[in-house]
């Protein structure tokens, strides 16, 4: 463990973003034992104006006239800063060489912001954690100078068409300035390996107590109750860009004594399917997400139907450690992330699998099965997480002294 640091956070979402954020649960877990400064990503031209009539950007442009504090206390240990810098939106450039200019001039103005930052709270010997920020985190070491620089990786971002047309180039030069790579999926870490030695697998976190079944009660939702026959059930956004409506449409036809249950908001593609057609198939839509341990308790088997495309193919999924938390039999796509929890889950490809699996599942499920998914869930917290991180530090760190 690494305490009475100070550790400057900075990444690619801000700290009022309006969705989940690993760097915010990371930051906070971090504050528990040193004092931390979440820096947002600075303002973007392009950005300012397009979004000028939103919340966000008329809050940044008031931070940026001196009518809002820039430098906000979250708690005792913990700061977050709305750097005032508004950098040019350089992406869409097709010279590399012009591009890679007014990126350092980006860089060198939103550094300043964040050394101003860092002079006021009295910040020493500080390490930087990166979440991601390809572009900005190139010139971050030569104008912040922290003891340690960190650079997390967590999504497959180079396959989006956005990042792609620098990151590809960017990215492995990145990787090498940095003291260390710190990933949560074995696909990035053999891709940082690529770069340097020092890439490490460090899993992921998640709000295990909300899921824990010793620590809250947690009932079976009243709208559950009916069902008559297995319930194979889904929690999370409906996305067509990550989830199969082929295999949920085949498993359900397949095997119409199951009940197909989907809880959670719908893209268009999903909204207009023949999914909706399908008389086993449930939509229960959006819950908030205190409720969503409630609905995984009524499942019998819980399922995540992935696509395995660039989008997939090595993203943690942070839904699958919340299932088996909760000790249930779980079906899923066979992608790279999900080699980490083979020994604990049913891994597939084709609609067929899908079937097959969901019937052994059925058939294997046990106390004993559900216990060991449920210690290994659990032991998935945002503690051992950063914990993990703190070793990896520890151990550059000590290699190289």
């Amino acid at each position: 463990m690494i305490k009475g640091k100070d550790i400057i956070v900075m990444g690619i979402q801000a700290w009022d973003i309006e969705i989940g954020s690993n760097c915010k649960n990371i930051a906070v877990e971090f504050a528990k034992n040193n004092r931390v400064l979440y820096v947002n990503p600075p303002m973007d031209r392009v950005s300012q104006y397009r979004e000028r009539q939103t919340q966000k950007i008329k809050k940044r442009v008031q931070i940026r006239k001196g009518l809002k504090d820039d430098l906000i206390q979250l708690n005792e240990s913990m700061w977050n800063l709305y750097p005032k810098t508004l950098t040019e939106s350089a992406n869409f450039l097709n010279a590399s060489w012009l591009f890679d200019k007014l990126n350092k001039i980006n860089a060198k103005r939103f550094c300043t912001d964040v050394a101003d930052a860092i002079e006021r709270l009295g910040f020493k010997d500080y390490i930087i954690f990166n979440d991601s920020s390809m572009f900005l985190g190139q010139h971050i070491k030569e104008y912040l100078h922290p003891s340690f620089y960190v650079y997390y990786m967590r999504d497959y971002l180079t396959k989006n068409p956005y990042w792609r047309k620098n990151g590809v180039r960017l990215e492995p030069k990145l990787i090498q300035k940095a003291d260390c790579v710190v990933n949560n999926s074995t696909l990035y870490t053999e891709y940082g390996k690529q770069f340097t030695e020092h890439s490490y697998m460090v899993g992921q976190g998640c709000d295990t107590s909300l899921f824990n079944d010793q620590l809250r009660e947690i009932e079976i939702p009243t709208d559950l109750k009916d069902f008559e026959g297995p319930i194979i059930g889904y929690v999370g956004f409906l996305s067509s860009r990550r989830l199969s409506i082929e295999i949920i449409a085949d498993v359900a036809k397949a095997r119409p004594d199951w009940n197909i249950v989907l809880v959670g908001p719908e893209d268009d593609a999903f909204n207009t399917s023949e999914l909706h057609e399908i008389d086993n198939i449930y939509f229960l839509g959006s819950r908030d997400a205190s409720e969503l341990p409630n609905y995984i308790k009524g499942f019998d088997i819980a399922i995540n139907p992935q696509l395995i495309n660039d989008a997939t193919i090595g993203n943690y999924p942070r839904k699958i450690d919340e299932y088996l938390a909760m000790g249930k039999p779980t079906v899923a796509s066979a992608t790279k992330a999900m080699e980490y929890f083979a020994e604990h889950t049913y891994l597939g490809k084709t609609s067929e699998d899908y079937v097959e699996l969901i019937e052994r599942a059925l058939k294997e499920d046990s106390s004993e099965l559900q216990a060991k998914r449920k210690a290994f869930g659990l032991s998935h917290s945002w503690e051992n997480n950063v914990n993990e991180i703190y070793n990896c530090i520890l151990k550059v760190t000590k290699q190289s002294a």
